[in-house]
This record gives structure tokens, sequence and C-alpha cells, in this order.
């Protein structure tokens, strides 16, 4: 399947061109300058006082390094938002920097805000040279999200990133802070006003009107140093009125002479630029061919060439000249006087808007001007062809803005009022989805009966995802039960939709459950494919990564051969298919049982083969991924140098800031730390990781990083906090049936949980080491439970302090420990150690020191032959 991708309008991430005869303002261009080393500026101001144009003044100056984003009504999505904000960041930089920030965008539909900002944030701080990131138009957000979501970002802006924003309102969130501790300055109406001397300028030079200095000036205090209101009455006076009499029109703000003024510029205009102007001012952008289908009329290009030549608010929008729009108040007015004088043609100018933007590919717009024309047949049309896209790149708003513009009466096609009931699933109104399913259902006697089976098919599936969001099972089974033997394929939108971009197992996923198991999401997969197989459908997407998700769970159940059933199956219908969701959990599970297997090297030879030449490039998340898994293979394995190898390919060090995207890469580097013994360095990234987990609602995440810390800290003696955490792990691991997570980390783990065994269910009150521990420790874990996980370790490997040998004194001997004793045993020197055990000659001294004291003795000799007295070794 290929995937779609989402357009990103080259014109909203580049400054607009700047026109010829603008006054340039020194004074402000410094005082934006001079805020570049702070955290943001804003450039706060009504319409016309010449926002867009100053930053454009600034950016062409090339005082910096900078971004570009224009904003507007279709950006009250976040993912939009944010996409278009990494895209236009990313338009800054060079590969590897560029390619690692537009792989990010185009992962943000897998991860959630929180996740994708705090990588964001990372990236950034991976730049060397400092950068500007211009926001313009930004009062067009209204969205919560995205203003909670920036002050986010301003908040942890790197320091070699400023932000500029303009907009006509203040921002709907604090900056009191930054402007308390200089990192932030704002730009009012009030310093955007033409100075005398700047207005003089503008009319001698600029505008190229014949007026004397004392006109200029009158004209600049009666329209307040307004740029727009100037350049209207300049207008004015070059399409004949006098210059006295102009001035004296203005006699109040310029929100009270606006319209007049307007009508006074637009009237004098010859007529068929007159009919030009009014009809394009339905548009929000515009090249020559889509002016030519709304005026009906050949020769477009020549009347914008004209409206440049008479400055007629006419804002180019990229450097080829092709594509405009006009000034947001000229536009403004313009509709308002059409809609006055023509009510009756603007829906007709809206649809001939719709079909030209739908000719050309651009079908956001298109469906806007259809919704616009009030023409919803044609807007339902274009929203069956861009659903599939939005629904891929995650931006729901819009799609569901445009759901909600439907009128009651307009009786939606009951396939696209099933993706309605999808999208309402998607953005969690899970209610009003039911009560859209059932009200489909009631639909089956107006449709022939082949029309339903159709529906039923995309209902199960609808359905299927609201059950797995909602946890609503009930209404699950009673549809199910209800559904036909006969009811045919549905769109492919639905059974193909990709869920996972970015985990390399889908157990992490949404389809997944993020790691929740119980017997009733067992039996509704189970069902699920068993319908799908009934019908054809077992290579769906939506058919293997139900599969996928329940190898995966019967492994962490400890049922292997079913594991392995699902896994076989798995790979006979994958076949040839590429997509990484699937084939790298895939690749994964097959390694895992070749290591059960006692197969190492042909696990690795599995991972291996995905990855380059023939498969994913090592600097790709799937590539990642791959590494990840490789470097805990060797981990396991005992090949510590190997496994420190491999982790240098990852480009990621102890001193990050993980962040929640690669977080399987981090605990990987946790796990590797622990190996060498810098337990402090492990524990920090795993006390950075585990809010996040818990944020995201990971349950497996959150189970395996509070195993890894209890071993962690039992490794480096703090018994009370390593029986904490793995009760942590324990709580949710028993309500969700773990077994793999505990049993795959072999002795330490069998040792802890003896251990703990010890310290919460006593045989006799006289072996309760601490009363205090077992009354602090919330929620209740059962011994059946625990003896259930001891029982899936080999007999001879759990080692409990209860049965530690005598004469150790009170700590027994870590996996440290043991390693260094195994070494002692084949004679290898304090050298030789340290390379096998990836350390320095002076901390394997430590080590060893460490080591006599526990077994009460002096030397190598004396050391080894304790430990063949007391059975510590093979």
């Amino acid at each position: 399947m290929s995937l779609t991708t989402p357009v990103v309008l080259k014109t909203k991430i580049m400054p607009p061109m700047l026109k010829k005869g603008l006054v340039t303002r020194t004074r402000l261009l410094e005082a934006i300058q001079n805020g570049s080393q702070g955290r943001m500026t804003l450039v706060c101001a009504p319409a016309g006082f010449g926002k867009t144009t100053l930053l454009a003044q600034w950016v062409h100056a090339r005082y910096r390094r900078f971004a570009w984003l224009t904003l507007d009504e279709r950006d009250n999505d976040p993912v939009r938002f944010w996409r278009y904000a990494a895209c236009s960041l990313a338009e800054t930089l060079q590969d590897p920097d560029k390619s690692r920030l537009l792989t990010l965008a185009g992962n943000l539909n897998g991860l959630s805000l929180a996740a994708f900002l705090d990588a964001f944030i990372n990236e950034i701080y991976e730049w060397a040279e400092p950068a500007t990131w211009i926001l313009d138009d930004y009062h067009f957000i209204r969205d919560p999200r995205i203003h909670e979501s920036l002050s986010y970002f301003i908040e942890y802006i790197p320091e070699h990133l400023n932000l500029l924003i303009s907009s006509r309102t203040e921002l709907p969130f604090g900056t009191v802070k930054w402007l308390s501790k200089n990192e932030s300055q704002e730009i009012g109406a009030e310093g955007l006003q033409f100075t005398p001397d700047e207005a003089e300028i503008f009319c001698g030079e600029a505008a190229g009107v014949e007026i004397n200095v004392q006109q200029a000036g009158e004209l600049n205090k009666r329209t307040e140093g307004w740029v727009t209101g100037l350049q209207l009455a300049l207008l004015s006076i070059r399409s004949g009125l006098a210059v006295d009499r102009c001035i004296e029109q203005f006699q109040g703000s310029h929100r009270n002479v606006t319209d007049y003024i307007f009508y006074e510029v637009i009237s004098k205009l010859p007529e068929d630029l007159y009919r030009f102007v009014c009809k394009t001012a339905v548009l929000e952008r515009f090249n020559a061919q889509i002016c030519d289908a709304v005026t009906e009329m050949q020769g477009s290009g020549s009347m914008l060439e004209q409206l440049k030549r008479l400055n007629l608010f006419l804002v180019p929008l990229d450097e080829k000249n092709e594509w405009f729009r006009y000034h947001h108040l000229f536009s403004g007015a313009l509709r308002e006087l059409f809609k006055r004088q023509r009510p009756g043609e603007w829906d007709k100018l809206n649809r001939l808007a719709s079909r030209a933007f739908a000719q050309i590919g651009e079908l956001d717009e298109a469906i806007e001007h259809a919704m616009g024309a009030k023409d919803y047949e044609q807007a339902e049309r274009l929203m069956k062809a861009q659903i599939p896209t939005l629904l891929e790149s995650g931006e729901l708003v819009n799609l569901r803005r445009w759901f909600e513009s439907f009128p009651s009466f307009y009786p939606l096609d009951p396939e696209v009022e099933l993706f309605y009931a999808f999208v309402l699933v998607l953005t969690g109104s899970f209610e009003q989805a039911e009560k859209r399913l059932v009200d489909l259902g009631k639909a089956n006697p107006a449709l022939h009966s082949e029309e339903w089976n159709q529906l039923q098919s995309g209902i199960l599936f609808v359905r299927s995802n609201l059950m797995f969001a909602s946890g609503a099972f009930a209404n699950w089974f009673a549809f199910i039960e209800s559904m036909p033997d006969d009811f045919l394929p549905a769109n492919k939108a639905f059974y193909m939709f990709n869920y996972n971009k970015l985990e390399p197992f889908v157990r992490r996923t949404s389809i997944g459950l993020k790691g929740a198991l119980s017997a009733d999401t067992e039996k509704i997969g189970t069902m699920f494919l068993g319908v799908l197989a009934a019908h054809g459908w077992q290579q769906s997407l939506i058919s293997l990564y139900t599969k996928q998700s329940l190898s995966e769970g019967y492994y962490e159940w400890n049922r292997i051969e079913e594991s392995r059933q699902f896994l076989s199956e798995l790979t006979a219908l994958a076949g040839g298919m590429d997509i990484p969701g699937i084939r790298v959990p895939m690749l994964l599970m097959k390694a895992r049982f070749h290591v059960l297997d006692g197969n190492d090297e042909l696990a690795h030879d599995t991972l291996d083969e995905a990855l380059e030449p023939e498969g994913y490039s090592c600097e790709s998340p799937w590539g990642r991924q791959i590494l990840s898994f490789k470097i805990r293979l060797y981990l396991a394995g005992g090949k510590l140098p190997a496994a420190k190898k491999l982790m240098a390919r990852l480009g990621i060090t102890p001193k990050d800031k993980p962040t929640f995207q690669r977080e399987y890469e981090y605990v990987t580097l946790a796990r590797l730390l622990g190996k060498q013994r810098k337990e402090a360095e492990a524990l920090r990234l795993l006390a950075l990781l585990l809010p996040q987990s818990e944020r995201e609602g990971l349950l497996s995440g959150i189970v395996e990083i509070s195993i890894l810390r209890a071993l962690l800290e039992d490794q480096r003696g703090q018994r009370t906090e390593a029986l904490r955490s793995l009760h942590a792990a324990l709580l949710l691991g028993e309500s969700n049936g773990y077994i793999r997570s505990f049993v795959d980390e072999g002795k330490p783990m069998a040792a802890l949980l003896g251990r703990y065994a010890s310290a919460m269910f006593p045989d006799d009150k006289k072996s309760l080491p601490s009363k205090d521990l077992r009354e602090e420790l919330r929620g209740d874990v059962s011994v059946e439970y625990v003896r259930r996980l001891l029982a899936q370790f080999p007999a001879a490997q759990p080692e409990t302090a209860a049965a530690a040998p005598s004469g150790l004194g009170p700590e027994p001997l870590n996996r440290s420990e043991y390693e260094l004793l195994r070494l002692i045993a084949v004679g290898a020197s304090n050298k030789e150690m340290a390379a096998e055990l990836a350390l320095s000659e002076g901390t394997v001294k430590v080590y060893l020191s460490r080591l006599y004291e526990k077994l009460a003795v002096s030397s190598r000799t004396q050391a080894l032959a304790f430990a063949r007295q007391h059975g510590l070794l093979p």
C-alpha cells in the first residue's frame, strides 16, 4: 500500500516578496534585531499597520537565519500547525538535521502532542547556528491546544532560537514573566505608526504622489500614522481626488473611514479591473490560472501586472511571482462590497473557485470553497477523495469541522457518514460516534442489499476501533452477533489504515492497547480475525496488525506455541508487503524465538537482513529500533563490547534529555549502562522516561522501566528501592498477566523476586525484614502471581537472600561479582577483565576489593577457593 503524504504549501513557509518602493523602517528593524537575542518578540497591531511587511523587510535584510510560517484558518489543527512548524524550520537546515526534522514531522500522527514537542525541542537544541522562527498572522489561531503547546514550546525554547510573532490581538497566554526577565519585547500599534519623516518618504518616493511636506505631515496626522490609511489616501489622490479634500475626509480614526476610502479607491478603478478584483476577492490565494477560472475570462496575468503597478494591496507569495493574495483589509472590504451589490453571485464564485482548485489537486481549498458556495454535493465528493490523506496525516480537526459544516437537512452519503463516526472515535467523542453508528444501523431499509452489506463491513471496522478506544466490549459482542454472513469488503481507507508509524512492537500502539492484556481483548481479537478471514480480508492491514498484536500478547503470557503459530501465519500472509509497522515487529518476534531456541546467531542474522544495504537505514527510525534490539541481544548474551560498539551508531548518550519517540532506544542505553556498572546514569535516564510513559499511557513501557529500575537499584545495593520498583511493576503485571517481561530478565530477576516473596509473604514472623515497607507499598500483589513467576525460571536459577550460601554476610553477590569470579577462575588479568566488562582497570580493582570484603578473603586464590567450596561457580 502506498501511504498518502500531506501536502505542504511552499507559499506558507516562505516570506512574501517585497514590493518596490517600500520605506525602510530602520528603527523597527533594529528593535527586532535586538529582540532576537531574547526568547521572543511580538508585533501586535490591528490590520493595516504593516506587520507582515516589517517582518518581510527584516527577513530580506538577512540579519540572521530564519524560518517563516504564514498562518490561516485551517491551521487551527494541532497536528497541521506543528507539522507546518517542523517543515518551515526544516527549510533552514541541511541534511542530516533536515531529514531528521522532516521525519519527525512525518511521524507526528503517531505521537502525542507532548511527545512530539519534547522531540522537536531536542532536535532544535542540536543546531549550531542561531535562527529566528517567524509566525505571521497568529490571530487566526483559536484552538486552545495550540496556544497551550506554543506556550510550552516558548517556555523551553533553546537559547539559539528566537520566536517572532505577528498578530492583530494579544497572545492568549501569559508572557509577563518573559518580559520581566528581558527575554521578550512587544512592538505595538504606536511603534508601527509612521513618523512624519517616514510618511514624507512614503508619499514622495514610495507612492509617487505629488504632495508637499506640509500636506504629507497633515495627512500622516489625520491617518494617525496608520500605514494602510495613508496608502488608501494616496490611492484616492492618484485616482483624481484633490489632496486637500482627501485630507479633510480623515476626521476620525481609520476605523470610521475605512469603508468610505475603500469605496473611493475601488470605484475609481477601470471597469475591467474593478470586476476583476471584486470577483477574485473570494480567493485566499491565487495565481493567473485560478483567476481565469473564477472570472471566467482569459488574461488574468495582465490584470495582476496592473494591480502590481498600481500598488493595490497585492501581496506576492513566492519568488517566481506566480502566487498572490490581497491584503486582508482589502479583500475583506471587497467581499463585503460584492456581497451587498451582487448577493446572488457569491455562491457562484465559490463554486468556480472550488472546481479550479480541485483541478490542480489542492483539495483542502477546493473543499473550503465548496462549503462557501453551499455546494454540499461537491464538498462531499471532494471529501471522499481527501479523507484518506487527512486520516493518514492525523489532521482531524479540519476534517471534523467540514463534517460539522453540513446542515442537518443534508443527507450525507452512508459511507461519508461512517467516516464521520470514525473521526469522532479518533477525536474521543465516543457517545456521538455511538449515536451515528446506531443511526447508520437504522438506515438498512433505505439501502440496497449490496450497499448495506458494504456498509456493514465498515461499521464493523469503526465499531471495533470504538471498542479499542473506549473499552466498550459489550457493545462490540452484541454487534458481532448481528453481523450477516455475506457483507462485502469496505473502503480501503478503513481496512488499510496504518496504525504503527514508530513502535518496534505493535503492543506499544493504540491497536495493541499500549500493552494492556485481558481475556476480553484476546476473545475480541480472535473473533475479529475470524470475521476478516471468512471474507478474505486476511491481508488487510487491520488483520495483520491484530494478528501481530495477539502474537506479542501470547508471548508475554508465555503461551509460546500460540505466539509462534500466529507469527507463522502472519509471515505467510504479509509476504512481500513492505509496511515497516508490520515488518519490523515481525522480525523482532522471529529473533526472539531464535533466542528461545538457543540460536543467537540466527537471531542476529534475521535482524541484519533487515538493515542496510538491502533494508532500513541505520539512521532511520526503523533502523534504530532494529539496532536497539540487537544491542539487547548482545547484552543478554554477555557480549558487552559488541553492544557498546553498536550503541555508538544510535547517536544517543547518557547526558541526553530522552524523548518519548525514542524511548525504546534510551531504555536500551540504560540496560547497557547497567551492564557497565553505571547505575546512576542509567537510573537518571529511566527517571526521565517513566513520567513520559505514564503520560502516554504506555503500560508495557511503565512495566519495563519499573523492572529495570528495580534491577539497577538491587545491583547497587539499594534493596528497599529495588523492592519498591519491583512492586510497581508487579501490580501492573498481575492485572495484565505479564510473564515474559519478568522471566526474560533471567537470574537477577529470579533472585529479586525471591527476596520480594520473602519480604511480602513471610513463612513466619521472624523472617519479616521490613514491616514498614509492606505497609508503605500501595496495592496488593498476590502470592500466587509471584510464585507463578518464580516457577517459570529454571530450577537452578533462583538465588534468593534466604538461599544465599552461609558465610557470605548480609548481602549476596550481584551479577557483576559473579562475573568477576568467573574471570578469576579462567585466570584473567585486571586488564583482560576491564576489556571484557568494558570498565577501566581502576574500577576493576575497586570491584575486586568489594568482592573480597563480601567473601571475607584477601586474594584471588582465596576468593576462588571460597567460590568453589560454596558452589558459586558452575
